[in-house]
């Protein structure tokens, strides 16, 4: 029985712009949030409060967080990786923040310079703050079935991931593919372990689309009753660890996959790859996502 209904959480404001190489304005964010919520998403992960030293692009991270015209019912997050990234954070009032660890050791130590365990320690207090102050912790969980670095990761140290996660208060997890080498029967593997220790309802999938995977993974997920996905408008987001490769996988291919399917996403697709052509441009190029491309050349014609 698949679900009904399904809730997508566009990241590309934040993991999708993260990597880019040429500054994008505070007010070209600010206006990528505000067409994605026009265009019905109710969560959007909008900036991330860590050193501009590591991620330049973030830098502007307050001033876009108060130029948004907030709506009712839709939540914005922010990724926090440590105690001073989330009390920085915390002055600009996000809905949700975001904390996150990896399921390979390897990718950890080049990562974070520290081992799984260690990186969850470090995030404990960030949880038990959030959770005081009222605002919703999420965890993301990357390389959930493969790494850059030791390749193949088992279910079992997703499941050993997710545990440590609950057990500091964390309380959704999106289990990631963040180098984009599973398929269906591996992502299903990954999100079972995880379902060992949180709720159906706490667990979502993000999938990223460097060989071509992505939408397989998704119906793989909704075969299990996963009903929350993470996307990027226009595909944003590149895969650092495999060079050309496209990233995040776009948020316009997964919406045309579930209304196609009779999913109802409460998202208007056309007023969507609009918000997606607006940041391609910004970016000087075109969008990734295969059904904007499609739409766009329909429209033309």
């Amino acid at each position: 029985m698949l679900p009904s209904r399904v809730k997508l959480v566009d990241v590309g404001p934040r993991d999708g712009l993260q990597n880019e190489k040429q500054p994008v304005p505070a007010a070209t964010k600010i206006a990528l949030v505000h067409m994605l919520q026009a265009a019905g998403l109710r969560e959007i992960e909008v900036t991330s409060f860590v050193s501009p030293k590591w991620v330049p692009q973030m830098a502007d991270n307050a001033e876009v967080m108060a130029g948004i015209q907030r709506q009712a019912g839709v939540r914005y997050s922010v990724l926090t990786p440590n105690l001073q990234g989330f009390e920085a954070a915390v002055k600009s009032h996000p809905t949700e923040i975001v904390v996150f660890g990896a399921a390979s050791e390897a990718f950890s130590h080049k990562n974070i310079n520290c081992s799984i365990a260690e990186s969850i320690a470090r995030f404990a207090p960030v949880v038990s703050a959030a959770r005081a102050a009222g605002i919703y912790v999420r965890g993301a969980m990357s390389c959930t079935v493969g790494c850059p670095y030791e390749g193949e990761v088992p279910p079992q140290r997703v499941g050993y991931l997710a545990k440590l996660m609950k057990d500091i208060g964390v309380q959704h997890v999106g289990v990631a593919d963040t180098i984009g080498v599973g398929t269906p029967r591996k992502i299903q593997a990954a999100l079972e372990a995880t379902l060992q220790h949180y709720a159906l309802d706490d667990v979502s999938g993000h999938f990223h689309d460097t060989y071509g995977q992505a939408l397989a993974n998704t119906l793989a997920s909704l075969e299990l009753g996963i009903w929350q996905f993470d996307t990027s408008v226009a595909g944003l987001g590149g895969c650092p660890y495999a060079k050309g490769a496209t990233g995040n996988v776009a948020t316009e291919d997964v919406v045309y996959l579930l209304h196609g399917m009779g999913i109802d996403t409460g998202i208007d697709l056309d007023r969507l790859v609009d918000a997606g052509v607006f940041i391609s441009e910004a970016l000087g190029r075109q969008t990734s996502s295969r059904v904007a491309r499609a739409l766009l050349s329909k429209r033309a014609g």
